[in-house]
This record gives C-alpha cells, structure tokens and sequence, in this order.
C-alpha cells in the first residue's frame, strides 16, 4: 500500500488532509511540527511526503533540506510543498532544495489529489511495472493486450488491462474503487464507483471459471478489491 507522510501544523488542514488521501487508498500518517516530520521522512519509508512551509519549530525549507540530505530512499521520496505564501521567491526556494511541486493554500482537495496521483505515477515510473500476468491457466499480456487460455484468445476491453495493471503493481493488497478510478481512468475521464463494480463483474465472467465463487479477483467488502496472487505471477519489465 502507498504511504504518505502529511507534515502539516494546522490542525484542520491536517486531519483533513488525512481523510483525504485515506478515503483515496493510501495508508496516511500525519504529523503536526518540523522535528517530528523530519524524523518520520528519514525514519520511515514513505512513497511521498505533504509538507507545509509554516511549521512551529522547524520551517518545511529545512524539513525538506533534511529530507534531501538524508539516506538514498529518502532523498528520492517525491514531496509537495504546501504554503499560504504566494511570494514567487518562496517557490523557487523550494524547488531549488529539491520540492517536486508546490501548492499554494487555500487550494482545492481534488487539485491537491490530482497532484499526489501524477507525482507517484512519476515515481513509479522509474521502478519495474507489470507486463503481464498468469491467472491459472490464463495468460495475460498487459503491454500488448492479449489474453488467452492455452491457444483460445480471451476478447477484452482495452479498459480491462488497465484494470488489471492496477492490480498486478498490488498483488494480494487491497485495493480499493477510488485508486482503481484513478489509475484506469484518470482525472479526464472520471466515472463513478459502480462503473468499476461493473467491469469487475465483467472481467469475472471472463477470467474465472466460476464467476460466482472467484479464485483470483475477490470482493474485499467495504474496502474493495484484491487480485490474489503471488508476485511470482507476475511479469515486470522497464517502464
């Protein structure tokens, strides 16, 4: 699961933030100073950081030169700047210590959501991505979008790869609708949670032998969806 690390003193703002970024999928910690959030980016491993200018001890600049001076995983955490200042020279200060952006405060939530989507699809684009995929007997090639069961072709959506893309970077994790929205359909072109409920059902009478009782892409209730398989079923490839 995705963790990310919100440094953010404002009470409101912070807890906000936290709902925010739970309800999308992402396993959220949330830290109120400076210290505190400097020593979580460098202790912990998060896959991208939410961190505010105006903090009470240290200021987000030095957070941010601690992070980028720490150890290898942490100097490369993407982090995105929050800040009620609109002073171009506070932006450029930012960026220049190593921000890979910055947002200004008050800012829209789905603007901010957005954000963190593009910058861990950045980052995920420098690690191995999945390329296909077996499901018992069925071969799945993710890239160019082929599925067959021994010499029998399986006709599929160019949508149904894309889901399946977005399970086989989780294999075994949950994941819920609102990530799947996210990552197979993107901000342009957003439907709602039961168009994914949809092409699940779809997808099962495809795949499984028994769409009713499914072996690999079960119903997770309240949370959403898992594709159940070992990573060993899974190929990766450069992304």
């Amino acid at each position: 699961m995705i963790r990310i690390l919100v440094i953010e003193d404002d009470a409101s703002i912070r807890l906000g933030l936290g709902d925010t970024l739970t309800a999308k999928g992402y396993a959220v910690d949330l830290v109120g100073r400076g210290e505190d959030g400097a020593t979580r980016a460098l202790d912990g491993r998060y896959d991208l950081v939410v961190l505010d200018v105006m903090l009470p001890d240290l200021d987000g600049f030095e957070v941010l030169r601690r992070i980028r001076a720490g150890r290898r995983d942490a100097r490369r955490v993407p982090v995105i700047m929050l800040s009620a200042r609109g002073a171009e020279l506070d932006r450029v200060r930012g960026l220049e210590l190593g921000a890979d952006d910055y947002v200004t405060k008050p800012f829209s939530l789905m603007e901010l959501l957005a954000r963190v989507a593009s910058l861990l699809r950045r980052a995920q684009g420098e690690v191995a991505e999945p390329v296909g995929l077996a499901l018992g007997d069925i071969d799945i090639d993710l890239v160019g979008q082929v599925a067959r069961r021994g010499d029998v072709r399986i006709e599929l959506p160019s949508r149904a790869f894309a889901i399946l893309k977005v399970f086989a970077r989780r294999p075994g994790e949950v994941v819920s609708r609102e990530t799947l929205l996210d990552e197979a359909w993107g901000y342009d072109d957003y439907p709602n949670t039961r168009t994914v409920d949809n092409h699940l059902v779809k997808l099962r009478k495809a795949l499984e032998r028994d769409p009713e009782k499914p072996r690999f892409l079960l119903t997770i209730h309240g949370a959403g969806y898992k594709l159940d398989i070992a990573r060993d079923a899974i190929r990766w490839g450069s992304a």
